[in-house]
């Protein structure tokens, strides 16, 4: 195990991840809502948000995927030692990370079933700005409407049709995350 793998883990993991547990809740409860996640430096390129992400919410039962955009020796490394989740393929993924670009095609990773809605993968989408602009939110957990800076938006309308089945999504950008759920309502502007 090389040095650098150990490095970038949270300083106080029982606290650390109890306050990003939180942020990741609070960001998919809460669509178009930017909340802060801290205390993870994974090695590039993932941000800190996504590495506090997958801090908390990834372990040996759960299946993750590199899209080529994150796909390195040392973010494997670091994943393996702080989480133990194991690589799989898009189509048995229950998390993923990359690009929007590096991600596509969408269809790919699982949405559920009639049976098991919660066995949908989680998509950890790696964004260069996120804020309050764009595309128009509505739906569960948004008082009137709220917007956020999506790359696209009809994969997130296609992806709402096939509601209650349906992958869920988190944008990163530096130390900021945003979630958007599958039951969201996604408008252009």
């Amino acid at each position: 195990m090389q040095a650098q793998y150990l490095d970038g883990g949270f300083a106080d993991p029982p606290r650390d991840a109890a306050h990003a547990f939180r942020a990741a809740l609070t960001a998919l409860s809460r669509p178009g809502r930017i909340e802060t996640l801290a205390g993870a430096r994974p090695p590039a390129p993932a941000s800190g948000a996504a590495g506090a992400l997958l801090l908390t919410l990834c372990d040996a039962t759960t299946g993750l995927y590199l899209a080529p955009s994150h796909d390195s020796d040392a973010l494997r490394g670091w994943i393996t030692f702080h989480t133990g989740a194991p690589f799989v393929g898009p189509e048995h993924a229950m998390f993923a990370l990359g690009t929007w670009a590096a991600l596509q095609p969408v269809t790919r990773f699982p949405v559920g079933t009639s049976e098991y809605p919660d066995r949908a993968a989680t998509l950890i989408v790696e964004i260069d700005t996120l804020d309050n602009s764009g595309a128009v939110l509505t739906g569960p957990g948004i008082k009137d409407s709220a917007r956020l800076s999506l790359p696209e938006v009809a994969a997130f309308r296609a992806n709402r049709r096939q509601f209650p089945l349906g992958f869920d999504t988190y944008f990163t950008c530096g130390d900021r995350v945003a979630g958007l759920p599958r039951s969201t309502r996604v408008e252009e502007v």
